[in-house]
Parts: structure tokens; sequence; C-alpha cells
């Protein structure tokens, strides 16, 4: 993890890597981040810079590969997940977190795009099946709880094909 955090520093900064906070444009050369649709999301939860830049020191960088390797717990994963997924970072997703989320994984395209019916009756589907205590956000436990009865998701990021 070390030599691939380095690799991505200017040349001038190598030498002193534990120092040096890698850019998000250079966070996002990563071929795991490459085409990620939460790519910019990634950076702004894992990166604990202070300025707003999403930059990233080497234990910020650290933390994110260890949340996306195989040995991570589905715990530790579906928390990631579900603060990757909260856009607005008010700890729920509302129904806006929950549109953005959509708009991420069928594109941006125009001929991919959902209409603003189906959208609708996504999102209310979403919730019918999520919000446990109808107060029409999805907290983290209800998260979770959707995420321990799928095992799509347990398999898909434990990195079982």
């Amino acid at each position: 993890a070390y030599k691939r955090f380095s690799e991505l520093l200017p040349r001038e900064e190598r030498d002193n890597a534990c120092a040096a906070r890698l850019p998000k444009s250079r966070v996002l050369t990563l071929p795991e981040l490459r085409a990620n649709p939460f790519k910019d999301r990634i950076c702004r939860v894992f990166s604990t810079s202070e300025d707003g830049d999403d930059s990233m020191s080497f234990e910020d960088f650290l933390d994110m590969l260890s949340v996306f390797s195989d040995a991570a717990t589905s715990d530790v994963k579906s928390y990631y997940a579900f603060r990757i997924f909260d856009f607005d970072d008010d700890g729920t997703l509302d129904r806006k977190d929950l549109e953005k989320l959509v708009n991420c994984l069928t594109g941006q395209g125009e001929e991919s795009r959902l209409s603003q019916a189906e959208m609708e009756q996504l999102i209310c589907n979403i919730l019918e099946e999520s919000d446990i205590d109808k107060d029409g956000t999805i907290n983290l436990s209800e998260f979770q709880h959707i995420v321990s009865r799928s095992p799509d998701f347990a398999r898909y990021h434990q990195g079982h094909s």
C-alpha cells in the first residue's frame, strides 16, 4: 500500500511520502476507482483534509484500501457504503440521496436515465422495503438490516464470484 501511495505522488514528494497528501486527481487514477460511479464520494468520505479538497494522507489511503479489501467485514463495508451514499452527509439516506444513488448506478446518459415517474416509483419501493420506522428516510441500522438480508451485497463485497 505504501509503495502504491508513494508511486502516485509527484517525484519530489516520494522520499517523504508519510508526510505528503495525495491530491484527489491522483487518487482518481487508481484502477479500482477509475470506473467507479461513486469515486468522488469515496474520496470525500475517506479524506481527512481540512481544506475540503478530498486529498488523502497515507492513513486515509490505507483506510480506503482496507475497507475495499476482502478482509473487511460486511459491517465495515456497509457502514462505509452508507456514508458514501449519504450525499449530503446528514446521517440518513433521504429521497434526494436515493435519487442521486440511482442516477450514479444507471449512468448519466439520456437513454439510461429513468423518467421522473419511474424514479418516484423506484424510490417508493426502496423506502417501502427499507424504511422500517416509516420516517421517510433510511438510517444506518435500517441500511445494515437490508444489506444483511442481501447475499449479493456480501458476496460482491467479499470478492467471491
